[in-house]
């Protein structure tokens, strides 16, 4: 098994950038893993026995520009952190594959230009190879997987031993000013859409606004008023709105007006590390309260401080570059850093590839560090509000997780903590499908009969 390592060359974003901007009696079979997983061979043995019937369900992994020619490489165990090969060894039930767009070039008052429209068609056509190759893998293996419009297909296609794909979009910059997009996409699969990425966007807050291009916190206050009218727009439709990235304030807003349970697709506590990308302990009340559900991602830098060896490293390079040492990780993490965002472009590179460098020699978190996650969650807000997601293509992966094939680990670290199967159960999808299945009984009949759900 080939298990490739996905590197993120902006995996915190260009605002990190610019802030820096087993034991004894283990069966055979495990040491097939790379990273031996550590668990006994009974743990291992129930993980696996428990994925023949569980179903389990990933709520992020970003589909690859460049995997396959329309998705037709899917069958193939590729350099990747999915496929449909990792999928069944992992016996993966399904997942969120994401459609996005960069670049991620804000309009707003604070803009330092307009983008012209070559920004957005871009952004839009990275969106339209994204959706081709969804579409491909469903066209050339028919028998192997299928997309999932409703819960009760996600179900089915559970039942039949295919992999179920549920279409996800994040980031609402190619989107323009234009909503009636959002029907557009609904009508072709889309289910849960998250507004911000990297970046503030006319939409709404980031809550890793970028400076190199004059972002700055709270631009829009949380959300704009076309913000406001698309968090009715997917209720009426019947798709999750997802609050992952999102800054607090906007989060704090869907919180008011949206009628259906929200999602954090792929989202850690801030009390593992304390960065806006990460949810206080407010925002995961918010998100319980609504009904919904926070999906645990398996970042390594959002579960597990930066080592101070690495710090030190990155004291050393802002050194050298005649910057100030960083007081402490959060801030470290945090964007603004107005010297280099006024840095020319040719030096900010210089920084930027030797930070890389740095940051690639951190040593990854382990599935103890994501268990912890998991823990302080369930701790926080409830077992029925906590699920589990990777951001896998995306810099996602910790030790012994590093792609589909390995989900048995996880199973294997909750089962080692404690959890019932029928908490493991509810982790892996059971308390997504819940909110999957509130949010599309919310929706406008009317709309949703006009939605065209044949498979593209």
């Amino acid at each position: 098994m080939t298990k490739p390592r996905s590197k993120k060359a902006l995996f915190i974003g260009l605002p990190l950038a610019l802030a820096i901007s087993a034991a004894a009696g283990f069966a055979a079979w495990d040491y097939w893993l790379n990273d031996n997983p550590g668990y006994p061979a009974k743990v291992m043995e129930q993980a696996r026995e428990m994925h023949q019937h569980l179903l389990s369900f990933d709520s992020h992994i970003t589909v690859l520009q460049d995997f396959g020619t329309h998705g037709n490489e899917a069958d193939k165990d590729g350099p990747g952190q999915f496929d449909l090969i990792k999928a069944n060894r992992g016996q993966l039930s399904g997942a969120a594959l994401t459609i996005f767009g960069w670049p991620e070039l804000w309009n707003g008052a604070n803009a330092p230009h307009k983008p012209t429209a070559g920004f957005v068609e871009e952004a839009r056509n990275q969106q339209e190879i994204r959706y081709k190759i969804i579409s491909g893998m469903v066209r050339d293996f028919p028998n192997q997987v299928g997309i999932a419009y409703t819960p009760d297909d996600f179900r089915r296609l559970h039942g039949e031993g295919k992999f179920a794909i549920f279409i996800s979009m994040l980031n609402a910059y190619p989107l323009g000013h234009d909503l009636n997009l959002l029907d557009l996409w609904t009508a072709r699969g889309m289910r849960m859409f998250g507004f911000s990425y990297i970046g503030n966007n006319d939409w709404a807050d980031s809550s890793r606004p970028l400076p190199f291009f004059n972002d700055s916190p709270d631009a829009l206050d949380g959300l704009s008023d076309i913000g406001k009218q698309a968090v009715k727009r997917l209720n009426d439709l019947g798709v999750i709105i997802d609050v992952s990235q999102m800054s607090t304030k906007a989060l704090e807003q869907v919180a008011q007006l949206s009628r259906t349970p929200m999602v954090a697709s792929h989202s850690a506590p801030r009390a593992m590390v304390d960065i806006p990308r990460n949810l206080s302990d407010k925002e995961l009340q918010l998100i319980k309260n609504s009904g919904g559900v926070v999906q645990v991602v398996g970042f390594s830098q959002y579960l597990r401080p930066l080592t101070q060896t690495t710090q030190d490293k990155l004291n050393e390079l802002r050194k050298s570059f005649d910057l100030p040492p960083l007081p402490n990780l959060a801030v470290a993490l945090m964007p603004g850093d107005p010297i280099i965002a006024a840095w020319p472009e040719a030096k900010f590179g210089q920084y930027a590839s030797r930070l890389y460098a740095i940051l690639d020699e951190e040593p990854k978190a382990t599935l103890k560090d994501y268990g912890d996650a998991i823990d302080y969650t369930v701790r926080k807000i409830g077992i029925d509000h906590v699920g589990i997601s990777s951001d896998f293509n995306e810099g996602g992966g910790v030790k012994g997780w590093d792609n589909v094939g390995d989900i048995p680990n996880v199973t294997a670290e909750l089962i080692s903590r404690g959890y019932s199967e029928a908490d493991i159960a509810k982790l892996w999808g059971g308390n997504f499908l819940r909110v999957w299945d509130q949010v599309q009984k919310a929706a406008r009949p009317a709309l949703i009969s006009q939605q065209d759900k044949t498979t593209p």
